[in-house]
Formats: structure tokens, sequence, C-alpha cells
């Protein structure tokens, strides 16, 4: 294989890998990827297949790599490629996976050298390689040929920025050693997206294809045209190697055997050829390791622990052991009290953001349900006064009554009064529901145990339907004892002398516990009007004892329009087909328009509870629904007009009368209800759960068919402890990583500013006398072919310095050189080389040859 250079950091990155596989999680190294960058032809694909060891890219002349191919190397014991295009199918041999290559290029671009940026997907199974990502793309070019567009200079450019502006890129800057550096797109591009040098290593391929005399050695040595970090050389097989299938082991022993006896490179040819950019490359991904390593241990380490207390449990564990079965039956019955507990007096662990739960909504229930239910049952104004009347007059039976009598009074009172027992219970009933649904959910915790978790529910539920029967005689009792005496010496009983006086007229609407100027309810509802008016809107409601009110928004300043709620009605509307709303509407019962011309206006909730709370609100405003004004209307000429002014004034007294105790009683109720329940209910259920659950669990069965796990728990044990010590194996493992791999500093920075920043091009300097020769001054030996057929040498010579001052980096005339002598006309003194920059130039430094 030729990617020997890696092959040290194989070991340690598998082991984290394993160690990471073992936990169900991915390592998240992010290996850098590692791009090639260059002209036509330099080399690029040839560079890449040496990092796998085979021969599987698309070889030739012009362009040949025509979309970018993402090459993903996995570590894996077999050996064989996938595409992504061809899920399913596995390539072993590497020659398919060419032939697939150049089919799928063909299939996007066409046989006629057309380009497209769409990648292909190909990922490499091997033993012999790292988990890397390498990305092998097109060459850049000036010229269209064939199908390419007449902007593909551009467009490949674009599409090479894609990959290489990442900052865990890697670049390889190819470019080949008979053509001129200076001119090196490769590097211009890496420039732009690395300023600084830190990802960019330059690559010189076709070293062996220099004229002969000609070397790369100051360019090598990064004397010349210095990058931070340096270059490397590399012999890549030629065209008829590769089609006389000579194999890479046997090029990469020809390239060391190029560097060792080449005279220009012998010196340093432990610092080129393949084995070494792999090298280098190998450091660059150490050094990465290691800045990933503290992450990746602070991750772990607060995963272990996160598991240390749970761990702590089971490292001694014994299934069988009766001991643990009863100290986990002791933790789990304690546990479920704690969380029943705690979800009653809402201090749980998890705090549920979606919805009322647990103490919230019992609290709702003794707050908002409970009182609206006894307001509904208070709201029949005529259908009161109409039975007032009947009871004035069958009290005094024959006789014609002077005064107004109190059995009347009390009969009427113990009438309304009964009526709250229907709600009482209704209230116990909706209580008993929530706490079975608390103990459903406080036993959850209790799933390891299905058995005890089962038997659990049972005997709390069990317990809590015994609690509620008794809740509800307590109730009923209370009801009882409101009816046994009517206590007209009560303080807040406004007494007869004030009944008398008060004016039916100034009695239009009792507000329980409201004063007539408070704010009763706020919140949004949608006003519906047909399309031709306006279309249905959402608008902010406020509603006090005398108006409704809207505005735009919650801030109430701009006020749409107020209603007074004098002579209003409710009334049921049908929802729409397809409306998920819920509508009711207000009317006027004189027939006057609402709202405009509207003789009614509908409002619509979302939800059937926001519209049960809002119609509560309006009957506490004294707007009563529609169907009680219409059963009295029938009643009303026999009873209410015929009465004569005294019966009048008597019932209007009593009126008065029956609504002061019962406002006194719906207090009291409301205010008992919640304490009784409160008592024998919840708080027994509570104490019942911590002193008594643990006695009806032991006498319900035997002990260890309580404390079976359930497979899922046994499962997740095995899974906790393994998942513990491969974090604690892999904590390990990183520790030698840090201690066994060395990271290597980055090199100091140099003055690259000859890579050009906005033209490929480089000026040339005009010259009247002589063209410029394709021979940099390092060369020995003579020169072949006219200079005049190639400006742009085989490689940039150093500058020749006609005045001071003058840019040594502006691709001056080039002089050919011979050996063993200098060329006349050559100042044999050291051209002036910007500041801080090491150019050396040895012209009369002898040469091995000599």
């Amino acid at each position: 294989m030729g990617n020997r250079g890696m092959e040290d950091l194989i070991p340690l990155i598998n082991k984290l890998q394993d160690a990471f596989s073992s936990i169900g999680q991915s390592c998240n190294l992010d290996l850098p990827q590692i791009a090639v960058v260059g002209g036509q032809s330099a080399g690029k694909s040839s560079v890449l297949e040496n990092f796998v060891g085979r021969d599987f890219l698309p070889r030739g002349s012009g362009i040949v790599t025509r979309r970018p191919l993402i090459l993903q190397l996995v570590n894996n014991k077999a050996e064989y490629a996938e595409f992504l295009h061809c899920k399913g199918r596995k390539f072993v041999d590497f020659d398919e996976v060419r032939q697939e290559i150049e089919a799928e290029t063909d299939r996007i671009t066409g046989s006629n050298k057309g380009i497209s940026p769409i990648p292909i997907n190909l990922r490499v199974y091997s033993p012999h390689v790292l988990n890397l990502t390498l990305i092998d793309l097109p060459g850049m070019t000036k010229v269209a040929v064939g199908d390419q567009p007449p902007d593909i200079e551009h467009q490949i450019r674009d599409m090479i920025l894609q990959f290489i502006t990442r900052e865990s890129c890697l670049i390889l800057a190819v470019t080949p050693a008979n053509t001129d550096l200076a001119n090196s797109d490769a590097l211009k591009v890496a420039k732009e997206v690395d300023p600084q040098g830190l990802r960019t290593i330059g690559v010189i391929t076709k070293l062996d294809l220099m004229d002969e005399g000609t070397d790369a050695r100051d360019i090598l040595e990064n004397k010349l045209l210095p990058l931070r970090r340096g270059y490397i050389g590399v012999v890549n097989r030629s065209q008829k190697d590769i089609d006389g299938r000579k194999d890479i082991r046997a090029a990469l022993a020809a390239e060391r055997k190029f560097f060792l006896s080449h005279p220009s490179y012998r010196h340093m040819a432990e610092r080129m050829g393949t084995a070494h950019l792999q090298k280098t490359l190998n450091q660059q991904l150490t050094n990465h390791i290691r800045d990933t390593l503290p992450g990746l241990r602070s991750k772990l380490q607060s995963q272990l622990l996160s598991l240390e207390k749970e761990v702590e449990e089971y490292k001694n564990f014994r299934p069988d052991d009766p001991t643990r079965k009863t100290k986990a039956l002791l933790q789990m019955v304690q546990q479920f009290g704690v969380d029943f507990e705690k979800r009653i007096e809402g201090s749980g662990d998890q705090v549920d953001t979606a919805e009322l739960s647990g103490g919230a909504r019992i609290n709702r229930i003794f707050h908002e349900r409970f009182p609206f239910e006894l307001v509904k049952i208070v709201f029949d104004e005529k259908e009161l006064r109409r039975e007032i009347s009947h009871a004035i007059k069958n009290v005094h039976g024959v006789r014609t009554g002077l005064f107004t009598p109190d059995l009347a009074f009390e009969t009427i009172v113990k009438k309304q009064i009964r009526k709250l027992k229907e709600p009482s219970l209704k209230c116990v009933d909706l209580v008993v529901s929530e706490l079975t649904t608390l103990v459903r959910k406080s036993g959850n915790k209790l799933g390891s145990y299905p058995r005890l978790r089962e038997e659990t529910e049972r005997i709390v539920t069990t317990y809590v339907r015994e609690r509620e029967g008794k809740t509800k005689d307590q109730v009923l009792l209370l009801i009882d004892i409101e009816l046994s005496y009517i206590n007209t010496n009560h303080e807040d009983f406004i007494g007869f002398a004030n009944a008398q006086q008060r004016n039916i007229v100034n009695k239009k609407r009792a507000i329980p516990n409201q004063g007539e100027i408070l704010v009763i309810r706020k919140g949004w509802l949608t006003l519906h009007i047909s399309i031709m008016k306006g279309g249905s809107k959402e608008y902010w409601f406020v509603l006090t004892a005398e108006s409704l009110s809207w505005y735009k928004d919650e801030e109430e300043k701009e006020k749409k329009y107020m209603l007074p709620l004098d002579n209003l009605k409710l009334r049921d509307v049908e929802k729409g087909f397809m409306s998920t709303k819920h509508i009711f509407a207000i009317f006027n019962t004189e027939q006057r328009n609402v709202y405009k011309d509207l003789r009614q206006i509908e409002l619509a909730c979302d939800t059937q509870e926001d519209m049960d709370s809002w119609k509560a609100s309006f009957l506490r405003a004294g707007v009563y629904p529609e169907k009680d004004q219409v059963e009295s209307e029938d009643a009303a000429p026999a009873d209410t007009f015929s009465m004569d002014p005294q019966l009048e004034r008597q019932v209007e007294t009593i009126r008065n009368l029956v609504d002061s105790y019962i406002s006194i009683v719906n207090k009291t109720i409301r205010d008992l209800m919640p304490k009784t329940i409160m008592h024998l209910m919840i708080n027994n259920a509570k104490d019942f759960i911590h002193s008594e659950l643990l006695a009806y669990l032991y006498s319900s069965g035997d002990q260890n068919s309580l404390m079976e796990e359930s497979a899922d728990q046994a499962q997740r044990r095995d899974e906790m402890l393994r998942m513990y010590n491969a974090i604690k194996e892999a904590l390990h493992i990183i520790g030698d990583i840090s201690t066994t791999t060395v990271s290597t500093p980055a090199p100091p920075p140099v003055n690259d500013s000859w890579i050009p920043e906005t033209s490929p091009t480089p000026q040339h300097r005009p010259s009247s006398s002589a063209p410029a020769p394709s021979r940099p001054p390092a060369v020995r030996g003579p020169t072949p072919g006219p200079p005049t057929l190639n400006p742009i040498p085989s490689f940039v010579a150093p500058p020749i310095p006609t005045r001071p001052g003058q840019d040594p980096f502006t691709a001056p005339p080039q002089i050919p050189s011979r050996p063993a002598r200098i060329p006349p006309g050559i100042p044999s003194r050291r051209p002036p080389g910007a500041p801080n920059r090491p150019t050396i130039i040895r012209p009369a430094e002898p040469s091995l040859l000599d």
C-alpha cells in the first residue's frame, strides 16, 4: 500500500472509534478534508491515488476530472468501494470503479469535455486507510473546449472555492515542475482562502519531466518563492507507466530512487516524495486530533459524572439477592410517595409547559369550574320570582296576607340551597379523576417492576375511591347543615328593613363578590362578521359589570367599540361545517341593533372550556342565556303581571332576602368545599401512601414476584454498565493519545507576497534587447529549443537586479546557465530581496556534478 505514513495513526483512531461505537456514539473527531487544487494535468488525481494505494481514478491528457469527486476513506477490515448513486452495490475490482466514475461523469456532463458542479460520492473501505475525506477537483483552465461554457474559468474557480473555504480543509496546491510557479493558479486561490498559509502545502509534481540540466532545488528548499509550510516534491507515474499497469509500490520505489540519485535533490531526499507528503499530512491530522481531544474529554467526563450515581447502585448488583429486593421495594415506595406529593404541591422535578397537570388542575377545579357550576344554578331570575309568588300565596292559604311571611323566605332559600348538592358532588368527581391520573403518572417511575407498579396503582386507586365516598358524605352533610338552620342574624345578611328599601329599578343584576366597576374578564375572542362587512377578526375583549369593550390588542390603547350590557342575552350558535371554533351570540331583547347594523354579534372561542368560562363571566355580569327569558315569558302574563302591588313588594322583599342569604351560603360552600376535599381525600391519600402502602404491598402477595424486573430494565442496566465502562476506556485511550502523540508547531510566517492577488498572470518587465529565455540560473546544462516559443518558463528564475528598489518577483527575463561558469553579464552579487525574505541565491555555487 502507498499510505504507510498514516498507518501509525490508524490503531489510535481505531481504538477511539471502537470505544465510542461500544457506547453507541460517533467519535466526532471530524478529521480534515484534503483537497487537491491545481491546473489541468498537474497530477492531482495521481497524488490522491497514492493515499488509497489503488488505481481507480480516470487518467489522460486534457481535462479528465470534470466533476468533483468526494472520496470518503473508511477504515474497515474488508476492502471494497461503494458509490452513493449505486446504493447496495459493492465494487471489489477498482478498474470497475474507474469505469463507473467515467460513466457517471458522462451521464451528467456528456462526453465532449463538459463540466458539472454536481459531485460524485465514492466511499472506499480498506484496512489501510484513515477515516478521511479526499476531494479530487477539476483542473483550473482558461480556455473553453468542446461543450464547456465560455465562463469555464469562473465556474471551476467557484466550484473549488466551495470546498477549500472550509476551515477543516487542507489544501494541496499542486503545480507541475515544468511550468512557472509564479503563475500558479493553485497557490493564488489557496492564498485567498488561507492568507496565513496554515492549511496550504505546496506540491511540486513532474520533477522527472523537467528539461535536462534544470532543477527545482531552490523552490523545494523554500528559498525562492516561499510558502509557510513549504513544498514537497513528488514523482507520479507517467501515462506510459499507467497504461503499462505499473504497480503503485513499484512507482513509489522508483520515486525514492529518483530523489536519492538526483544530484540536486539527494541532500533533501528524506523530505521529498509521496511518503513524506503522507507523513506531513499525518502530522496535520495528529495536530487536529490533539486539538479535538480536550472537547471530547470534557464531553465524556460530563457523561461519566451523570452516569456514576445510577451505576453506583448497579456495581454490586445481584438480581436474586433478597436484601436488594427489600431495599429496592422500600426505595420505590418512598419514591412513589415523594413523586405523588410533588405533583400535587407543584414542586416536581420536571415542570410541564404544555398543559396544566397535577395540583394545578385540581386548583382550577376548586376556583374556576366549581364557582362556574354554582353561578349557573342561581341565575334564573324570573323563575325565582314566580316561585316566591307561589310560596307567599300558599303560606297565606285562603287568607289575604298583610305581612311578608318568613316561611316563604325559608322555603325558597332551602330550595336554592338543595340545588348546591349536584355541583358539589360533581366537583368531588372531577378531583377523583385528577387524583387517579396522578397515581398513574407517579407510577411511571416504577416501570422497572411491572407487578409492583400494577399492585401499587390498584391499592392507591382503591383507597382514593373509598375516600371519595366519605368525602361525598361530608359534602352532603355540609349542605344539610346549611339547610338545618337559616341564620338570619349573619353579619352579612341585609335584614328585612334593608330588603324593603331596595328599589326594583336599581336591582338589575346581581354580581356575586364583585364591585360594579371591576373588570370581570379579559381575553382574545374572534368577532364573526360576514365577509361583506369586514370578515372575522380577533380582538382583545374586556368584560366589566357595565359593558363589553373590544380593542385592537392587549395594550388596550385602540378601542374598537364599547357595548353596554343593558337588555343583553346570550344564545348558543351551532358550529359551521368546517369550523373548529365554539361560537355563542349576544343579542338585545328589545330587538335593537347591537353593533353597527347587526341584531346580534357572534363571538368564537378555540375550546369548549374557554366558551364555558366566558359564559360564566357573562352570568356574573348579569347577561343570562336566552332560554331562561323564553321559559319565563310563557308564565309571565299569568303570574308576574297579574300581581297586585302589595304582593309585588313582598316578592321583591323576599327576592332581596333570598339573594343576600344565598350569596352567604355560596361563599361558605366555595370556601369549605376545597378544604373538605383536601382534608378527607388528598391529604389522606398522601398519608396513606407514606404510612400504609408498604404494609398493603407486603400483604398483597409474594415479595419476589412483586420485585421481578422487566426485561427492559435488565437490558437498560446492562447497557448503562457497558456504557460506563466504555466511557472510562475511551478516557484512558484519550490520555494515551495525549501522551504518545506530539503536536508540531506551525512554521513561522513567510513573506508570500510574490503570489499574485488579483491577476493570475504576472506582468513581465518589457525588454527590448532580448527575449525571455526559458531556464533559471540554477540550471546546469545547455538550453534546448528556441526560447521565444515558451514565454512562461519551466521554473521562475531569480530576478536580475537592474536597478535599486526593483521588485525581485515580477517575472524578469531569465538567463540560461552553463556548467562550471557564470554567463557573462550576470552580476554575481545577491539581488535585493524583500524585507524578512529568506531568499538565498547561489549562482556561483559548485554543483555536485562538478
